[in-house]
């Protein structure tokens, strides 16, 4: 569903990726695992077309950025780090104008929203203004949003920044069941080594070079310390 090939990412003289492949298939929850400043961000924005490769190649489902970014983005849906949503506008205004940038036909998208912030339990807060939302709301919103055209890869930067304990099980649970129900392809970028305890595979991202790649167990392995979090923080301090 995802691949990169020799994808290279460069800011004057310092590269935040370097020479990254790695081959994402469907139905899978991959943790993308790095410190502060490892490529995590600039990775994804040159997985969603926001920033141009310097060298390399990003498909998603078979559809090359480069040369077919709007057959590729057709195919992501994408959280980011930064809060996204129009504050002044209601949850369903957010929504719809998303739905509305996809084409989707109004009712559809009425039912999708329904459906969506029922399933993350915000379907009350759908006439109220998104500034009145908590932060773990807000992001909730981000994810029906992210999901309206039913995308087979989805994006997750940082996504629990700042939320409290329920709100992070509550949003990593809805990711999952969308994983094991529909055959999602998630990248779920985080540096919280926890968030990875029940990842389908792990990626450790250092430097913009990838440092280990395999199930939790084989990881902790790979980075030779008695736990993944020791082995993290000894491989990438």
């Amino acid at each position: 569903m995802l691949r990169t090939t020799g994808l290279t990412k460069r800011y004057g003289e310092r590269a935040a990726l370097k020479d990254l492949s790695v081959s994402l298939p469907a139905g899978q929850f991959v943790a993308l695992l790095g410190p502060n400043g490892a490529g995590k961000s600039t990775l994804f924005q040159v997985l969603t077309g926001l920033f141009a490769a310097d060298e390399g190649e990003v498909e998603v489902a078979g559809h090359s950025m480069a040369r077919s970014g709007t057959a590729a983005l057709r195919h992501i849906g994408v959280v980011f780090q930064q809060i996204s949503l129009d504050l002044d506008l209601s949850v369903r205004r957010n929504l719809l104008f998303q739905a509305d940038l996809h084409g989707l036909p109004r009712r559809l998208a009425a039912q999708r929203i329904q459906a969506g912030c029922e399933r993350l339990g915000i379907a009350a807060d759908l006439d109220r203004r998104t500034r009145e939302l908590s932060g773990g709301n807000r992001r909730k919103v981000e994810l029906v949003r992210a999901g309206l055209h039913q995308p087979s890869v989805l994006l997750m930067d940082e996504a629990t920044v700042g939320l409290d304990p329920k709100s992070r099980q509550d949003l990593l649970r809805a990711i999952h069941t969308d994983v094991q129900e529909r055959g999602v392809c998630v990248l779920w970028a985080t540096h919280q080594v926890e968030e990875t305890s029940r990842a389908d595979r792990v990626l450790v991202l250092h430097k913009g070079a990838l440092l280990a790649d395999g199930t939790p167990a084989q990881v902790t392995q790979a980075l030779g310390g008695p736990t993944l979090e020791a082995g993290f923080i000894a491989r990438t301090s």
